[in-house]
């Protein structure tokens, strides 16, 4: 029963009461003879008042039932929830309870909720277990949305017994535990800590949350953006003692459904986080400047890595990062791997002088363009459009390095980005050549990638031979710039979302001598394979399905991978069958994985 339920039907069971006899029937005995009187007690006085016989059975009968009405009164006040402490300087760190959360959770009400907070409810209303649950991930990925969502569909009487927890940097373990007993002594029972790894000491004593209050039937949610650290914890402290949920990797359909923001285009934008919707969607999102996209680099990335290592094993997980940490150089660093990792995390990327791939890949498309080639690529100031470029992504060359970057820098920055689920590996294999492999590094937020391309375009503007053009070649050159930078994007998110997806089959870019199939989705189980082009375009071309008909290149898939069972190009436009390709709208597919 709701607790406004249960007040309206206790002021029912009052107004009863009042209206029937208090106290009790006193039996006396006069010369031999029974009286009967009601006996009562108002304003501190005794009473009695004598019953006449013919209506002392109804009389008897009022008084047992205002007992029984009383009995029920006295049952249902029990159920309320105990009354919260009206002097919050009771607590040390930042406590919300009582109305405060209803206020608290009163805006998310309308927000759609993602798929994963399904588990969030059933940790919260399921069995007891002596576990924490940690909800941890990237900032902006829908946290603490989570957790005023949970709050705003409790019922009155679970929201008595639930108490938020901002943690600030000020905080410490010890005060945390002290408000924690408080709240325990007063029978609450959901109690939810935000941004809990700001605790210096949070790795070394998280197993306090699970062995003590866990442990004695609190539902305790942890959340915070310090990924690093909730996985460092678990892996000590909270070994098979917690429930992990990542947050940091939002599908595309979960961008669509949740956000109601609809377009392959507009996921590429500014997909990744779960910034508000609506009308000036565009210019909120986290990713609608490029100084926006620095600032979550900066934030939610770099210093999240920085943090987690500096209160690790006292600082000795920093390793080979160590020098960089202490000149102030991780941070720049971690940026220029994630400005050129979808394409090429390799030593280069770190050692070498900062060069746009975007740039070059874009001059090679305009110069072969079928219908209006431009060779003005060619001719602009590579050197001054290439350092204008380094200094919007603040990026130091390696002349401005105090700390020489090596192989090991690379290998370490990897491994903690791919813990954050930031980065993702995909496989390219080669046929004939079997034996040769690669890996192809995808960003699972895309908006990311994109603003930062963006830069490049603006870089470009402030070439003096670029700017000589007219506005109509200036803006087709643009345009073709980024249309070939969300093609490539398309094709992570198609591999991306579809490796995840299919956890039992093996999806890979396959590369021949001359072309490839842009994603294979191989099936060991049924030993068959499908293939696939994944097109920007929204137009239908022989051109783009050419390797999916080149009967070589096919014997020699099938004779790796089994029977092709189907042929797909993935585009923008409608689904069709075309000479027996399938032609399917890449939303589509990405709304049905």
């Amino acid at each position: 029963m709701e607790q406004s339920e249960l007040q309206v039907h206790m002021n029912e069971l009052a107004q009863k009461i009042a209206m029937l006899p208090p106290g009790s029937i006193v039996k006396k005995t006069v010369t031999g003879r029974e009286y009967y009187y009601h006996r009562w007690t108002e304003n501190k006085k005794r009473h009695e008042k004598y019953i006449p016989a013919e209506v002392l059975d109804s009389f008897r009968a009022q008084i047992e039932q205002r007992k029984e009405l009383e009995q029920e009164l006295k049952a249902l006040k029990k159920m309320l929830p105990k009354a919260a402490p009206t002097h919050v300087a009771a607590f040390t760190t930042n406590v919300r309870i009582g109305a405060a959360l209803r206020t608290f959770s009163a805006s998310v009400k309308r927000y759609k909720k993602r798929e994963c907070f399904q588990q969030l409810h059933n940790f919260l209303y399921g069995e007891a277990q002596d576990k924490v649950f940690i909800l941890y991930g990237l900032r902006r990925t829908g946290k603490t949305t989570m957790i005023r969502q949970a709050l705003a569909e409790m019922n009155d009487t679970d929201l008595m017994k639930s108490a938020f927890i901002q943690i600030t940097a000020q905080d410490t373990l010890a005060a945390l535990n002290t408000d924690l007993k408080v709240l325990e002594s007063q029978g609450f029972q959901y109690v939810f800590l935000d941004e809990v790894t700001l605790l210096d000491d949070f790795i070394e004593g998280a197993a306090l949350f699970s062995d003590i209050f866990a442990a004695s039937g609190m539902r305790i949610v942890l959340s915070g953006t310090d990924s690093l650290g909730f996985l460092f914890t678990e892996d000590e402290q909270l070994y098979d003692r917690c429930i992990l949920l990542h947050t940091t990797f939002i599908p595309y359909r979960e961008f669509e459904s949740v956000l109601g923001i609809h377009g392959i285009d507009e996921y590429i934008r500014y997909g990744g986080t779960m910034s508000l919707g609506g009308v000036h969607y565009n210019e909120s999102s986290t990713f609608a400047s490029k100084e926006r996209a620095d600032e979550y680099v900066d934030t939610a990335i770099a210093h999240n890595i920085q943090h987690s290592l500096r209160c690790y094993q006292y600082e000795d997980h920093f390793r080979n990062l160590r020098d960089l940490y202490d000149k102030n150089e991780l941070t720049s660093a971690i940026n220029r791997v994630v400005k050129d990792i979808n394409h090429r995390f390799t030593l280069e990327v770190l050692t070498q002088d900062f060069k746009s791939h975007d740039l070059g890949v874009s001059a090679n498309n305009l110069r072969r363009d079928r219908s209006n080639p431009i060779d003005i690529l060619d001719h602009i100031d590579l050197s001054a459009v290439t350092d204008r470029l380094r200094d919007l992504l603040e990026i130091l060359n390696k002349s401005e390095q105090t700390v020489v970057l090596d192989e090991d820098h690379a290998a370490e920055i990897k491994e903690y980005l791919d813990l954050l689920d930031l980065t993702r590996d995909i496989d390219i294999r080669h046929l004939p050549k079997v034996n040769t492999k690669s890996t192809r590094t995808v960003i699972a937020q895309p908006g990311l990638r994109y603003a930062q391309a963006s830069a490049l375009i603006h870089s470009l503007l402030l070439d003096e031979t670029f700017s000589a053009l007219s506005l109509p070649e200036r803006t087709a050159v643009q345009e073709r710039i980024l249309t070939e930078i969300k093609g490539r994007m398309l094709e992570d998110i198609v591999l991306l979302e579809t490796k995840i997806a299919n956890p039992g089959k093996e999806v890979f870019v396959l590369q021949f001598p001359i072309g490839e199939f842009d994603m294979v989705v191989f099936d060991p189980a049924a030993g068959s394979c499908q293939i696939f082009e994944i097109k920007h375009s929204r137009e239908i071309a022989p051109f783009q399905y050419r390797h999916l008909i080149d009967s070589e290149k096919c014997a020699q898939t099938e004779h790796r991978y089994g029977p092709i069972t189907g042929k797909f190009v993935l585009y923008r436009g409608e689904d069709q069958i075309l000479n027996g390709i399938q032609y399917q709208n890449v939303e589509e597919y990405l709304r049905n994985l």
